[in-house]
C-alpha cells in the first residue's frame, strides 16, 4: 500500500507523472488510451478490454478552453479525490463459477479496482458548457421542470460543441486510468519481484459512468438512434452484443458496482433484460445516503482509518477528512443495490469483492 501509496499521486489537486506539452495533450484528447499505451503506459491487449477500445470519435481539441487545458496538463495520470479511489480487493464469493472463469476470477484471487475520471479537466469541460446550455435553453425557448437541469437540441452548434468536448473529456479519463493501471503493475512487480503476465494481472474490463453516448435501441417495436445519457450509471450490454470484446461476446458485458471502502465491490454482467428496460444500462454504485458535511460531523471522535485496520483494511489517504467523508456508513449497503439490480434482471451477479487495502485522494 505505502509503495501503491506513492506512486499513484491522490488528493485534491494533485500533479501526475506525466508532463504533456499543448500539442501532445491535443494528441491524448483525440487518441485517449491509444495515446497511452503508445507511451509505454501499458499494452494493446488492454485496449480489447477497455470500452470502444479506450477511444471514442468525434472529440474535437478545439472545443476546448484554455482553462480546461490548463487543468489538464497536471492532472493525466492521478487519482483525484472525493469518491475515487484504488482498492487492493479478494474475490470472497462466487455466485456463477462458470461466468467467474470466463471472466478470469476465482475464490481468493486478488483484484485492483480504479476509480477515476477525467479529474479537473473533465470538471471544466463541462463548468463551461453549462453557461452554454443555460444559454441555448433560452435561445431555443426550451422549457425545463427543473433549473438543476441543462439542454440544446442534438443537432445545434452548442450540443455538437458540447458532444466534441465531452468526447475529448471521456478519452483524457480512458488514458488516465491506463496510465495508473501501468503504475499498479509496476508496484507490485517492485513488490513480488514477478512481471504482471507471470502475477496474472490482466485488465477484467474498464467501462465509463459518466457519459453520453450515441446507440441504437428498440423503441417501440423500431430500431432507433438514441443518445444515452449515463450520470452514475453504467453500460450492461447482454451476450452478442457487437461492441463487446471477443473474449466477453458469450458472457455479456462485465459490469463494475463499487461499494464503499469498508464493505465490498460486484462484479456482474450485463443482460438481454437490460436493454429492453433500461437502454442497456445499470447502477454504477451504492449512493449516499448522508451528505459529506453531515459524514464529517458524524465521524467527530472517531477515527476512521483505526475501526478500518480493526476490520483487516489498510487505508491511505491525503486526508483525514476524505476518510470521515467517504465511511461506510455514508453510503447504501452495496449488497442491497446489487441485490435490486440483480433481482430487476438488468444485470447479474457473478463475484463479489471485498477491500483489503484503500487508497482514497
Amino acid at each position: 500500500m505505502e509503495v501503491l501509496y506513492n506512486q499513484i499521486p491522490s488528493g485534491v489537486g494533485s500533479r501526475g507523472k506525466v508532463h504533456l506539452g499543448a500539442e501532445e495533450e491535443k494528441k491524448l484528447l483525440l487518441k485517449g488510451a491509444r495515446w497511452a499505451v503508445e507511451q509505454g503506459f501499458g499494452e494493446g491487449v488492454d485496449l480489447d478490454r477497455t470500452e470502444s477500445g479506450g477511444c471514442i470519435d468525434g472529440a474535437d481539441p478545439d472545443k476546448i478552453s484554455s482553462k480546461a487545458y490548463e487543468r489538464g496538463r497536471a492532472q493525466q495520470g492521478t487519482l483525484g479525490a472525493g469518491n475515487h479511489f484504488m482498492e487492493i480487493q479478494y474475490v470472497d464469493e462466487i455466485y456463477d463459477e462458470k461466468a467467474a472463469e470466463g471472466l478470469g476470477l476465482f475464490k481468493d484471487k486478488i483484484t485492483v479496482m480504479i476509480h477515476t475520471g477525467s479529474r479537473g479537466f473533465g470538471h471544466q469541460v463541462c463548468t463551461d458548457f453549462l453557461e452554454v446550455m443555460e444559454r441555448a435553453a433560452m435561445k431555443y425557448n426550451i422549457e425545463l421542470p427543473d433549473k438543476e437541469l441543462a439542454c440544446a437540441p442534438f443537432n445545434s452548434p452548442e450540443a455538437q460543441d458540447y458532444l466534441a468536448a465531452m468526447n475529448a473529456a471521456a478519452n483524457y479519463a480512458w488514458a488516465n486510468r491506463q496510465c495508473i493501471m501501468h503504475w499498479v503493475r509496476e508496484s507490485f512487480m517492485h513488490v513480488f519481484n514477478a512481471s504482471p503476465k507471470a502475477l496474472g494481472m490482466e485488465l477484467i474490463y474498464d467501462v465509463a459512468h459518466n457519459i453520453a453516448k450515441i446507440e441504437e435501441h428498440i423503441v417501440d417495436g423500431k430500431k432507433m438512434k438514441l443518445i444515452v445519457h449515463r450520470k452514475g450509471a453504467t453500460r450492461a450490454f447482454p451476450p452478442g452484443h457487437p461492441e463487446l470484446p471477443h473474449a466477453y461476446k458469450h458472457l455479456g458485458q462485465p459490469v463494475l458496482i463499487p461499494g464503499d471502502m469498508g464493505r465490498a465491490s460486484f462484479v456482474l454482467l450485463g443482460t438481454e433484460q437490460a436493454m429492453q428496460e433500461s437502454f442497456g444500462s445499470t447502477c454504477h454504485g451504492a449512493g449516499r445516503v448522508m451528505s459529506r458535511h453531515q459524514a464529517i460531523k458524524q465521524a467527530k471522535g472517531r477515527s476512521i482509518r483505526k475501526e478500518m485496520e480493526e476490520k483487516g483494511i489498510i487505508v491511505r489517504s491525503a486526508g483525514r477528512e476524505t476518510l470521515a467523508e467517504e465511511m461506510s456508513d455514508a453510503y447504501k449497503d452495496i449488497s442491497n443495490v446489487v441485490d435490486v439490480v440483480h433481482n430487476a434482471g438488468i444485470s447479474r451477479k457473478i463475484a463479489r469483492l471485498r477491500p483489503i487495502g484503500v487508497i482514497k485522494g
